[in-house]
């Protein structure tokens, strides 16, 4: 079956229940309820974000950066010194944060998750390092140097790590450093061995791991980026890397954060599931992009079941603010759609408000209560065969092509789902044709709306045509059995 994974924000989430109950909670503690919550939500994994040990300079870099400050007032109307925080992708060693629990407490989560079913994920970052990393100084060689010339020449390039000797800041080429970070020398073995060692040491701890923009040290990109001060990366890091932690942990998932359409080349190198962001940007498109999600959805079953499908997660803008009145039918093809899918803290309840990294409080917020009963009732139909084994086909309904109603069908030996999307502001009248409806037992249907929990309008199956009016904003699943 395809992971169903739950991501939480491990600092925030801890400092709220510590707050709520008024005593301090790290990973060791954390009550029962929060357990039962993850459980009764059928997710098979939880991804704990940002457990890893904090780094100094980096919390230092937040509290006086001014674009991420003005991000921090938009957040929280009386921002307080202690509510900045270290990014937790800029990290110093793989440790976990004695003020979540150290690695006794994680240990301690991990199993009460195991006695439940669920499985843990954590985080790897393979393209930096933060600026008081364990490394240094002892080990520069490790890190891209820059010359004093170059430093010149771009002063937010790099870091001078020791008088008159500049390292390179970590960065992705199409945006600004990350100047709290320090990017990595994949041309030198050494470093190689160093994440390497660094990802088996991650691996005794949990059951997945997520990789941080994966795509940055693909050999390519990588040499592109940085060999003109580096030097040449002669072989690829991710098929050794993954094939050797495999060998320790057969069971073991990895998950990668992928852009710029390197998914199947990722998932070649050994990565079992790569994020579907061509998926998200399709969906969540003003209007939606049905010609190019149709496509994306019809691609090669096995690119399909390897794909990781969100429409939010800690890097994006909140669903109910990026999809508003669709954010419950993008829900609802999200999680038909075959994969590896990803809920975010706080989207379930409809939150809307963004939280900054670098904070370990969030904004309160208003919940959505009848979005979150919406939720639980599409996740209790995410364990049905048809959703983890049905190929995917396109259902030709009545409509133009540029009408935001489409559909399709998920369908494996003896069970059927239909769903249809209606991403308007206007409702429809439609119909589709399928075999498979002549031979229906049409009182064992059952069916989802997102107008729960009003009743789904009226259907008419005539032989193989069904006739159904959709309202604006509004998705169905029809699920049966044939006869």
């Amino acid at each position: 079956m395809f992971p169903l994974v739950y991501e939480i924000n491990t600092r925030v989430w801890l400092k709220e229940l510590s707050t709520k109950l008024g005593h301090t909670i790290t990973l060791e503690n954390v009550p029962d309820e929060e357990f039962g919550i993850i459980s009764e939500g059928g997710f098979t994994m939880v991804w704990l974000m940002g457990v890893w040990k904090p780094s100094r300079y980096s919390e230092a870099i937040a509290a006086a950066h001014r674009g991420l400050r003005s991000d921090f007032l938009d957040h929280l109307k009386e921002l307080h010194p202690e509510d900045i925080v270290s990014s937790p992708y800029s990290i110093p060693s793989y440790d976990v944060s004695e003020s979540i629990g150290g690695n006794a407490g994680l240990l301690a989560f991990r199993k009460r998750l195991a006695d439940i079913g669920i499985r843990l994920m954590l985080d790897f970052v393979p393209n930096h390092m933060a600026l008081d990393n364990r490394w240094l100084p002892e080990h520069p060689e490790l890190f891209i140097s820059i010359s004093r010339h170059e430093q010149c020449q771009d002063p937010r390039s790099s870091f001078e790590y020791t008088r008159g000797k500049f390292l390179a800041h970590g960065k992705d080429p199409y945006f600004p450093p990350w100047t709290d970070t320090l990017q990595l020398n994949y041309a030198n073995p050494a470093t190689h061995e160093m994440m390497i060692h660094n990802l088996l040491h991650i691996s005794d701890m949990c059951d997945a791991v997520r990789c941080d923009m994966a795509m940055l040290v693909l050999r390519d990109i990588y040499n592109t980026t940085w060999e003109n001060l580096g030097g040449s990366m002669i072989g690829e890091f991710w098929p050794n890397a993954i094939q050797t932690v495999k060998k320790k942990h057969p069971g073991i998932d990895f998950l990668a954060e992928s852009y710029w359409n390197r998914e199947w080349e990722l998932q070649q190198a050994g990565f079992d599931f790569t994020y579907d962001k061509p998926f998200y940007d399709y969906l969540g498109s003003a209007p939606v992009n049905v010609p190019m999600l149709k496509n994306h959805l019809l691609s090669d079953w096995n690119y399909q079941k390897r794909v990781c499908r969100f429409i939010e997660n800690h890097d994006e803008i909140r669903a109910s603010e990026r999809f508003g009145s669709n954010h419950a039918v993008a829900a609802l093809v999200m999680l038909t759609s075959p994969g590896m899918h990803l809920i975010h803290q706080g989207q379930m309840l409809g939150l809307k408000k963004k939280v900054p990294v670098q904070l370990i409080r969030h904004a309160k917020e208003p919940s959505h209560k009848a979005l979150l009963h919406f939720y639980l009732k599409l996740l209790a139909l995410h364990t049905d065969t048809v959703f983890h084994e049905g190929r995917t086909e396109w259902l030709e309904l009545n409509v133009d092509g540029e009408s935001l109603c489409f559909g399709y069908c998920r369908s494996i030996p003896g069970s059927l789902a239909f769903v249809l999307a209606n991403f308007s502001v206007t409702g429809i009248d439609t119909h589709f044709s399928h075999p498979a409806l002549s031979f229906l037992d049409h009182s064992s249907l059952r069916v989802l709306s997102t107008r729960y929990p009003e009743a789904p309008h009226e259907r008419v199956i005539r032989g193989s045509t069904m006739n159904i009016r959709l309202a604006p904003h509004e998705g169905v699943i029809i699920m049966t059995q044939a006869n």
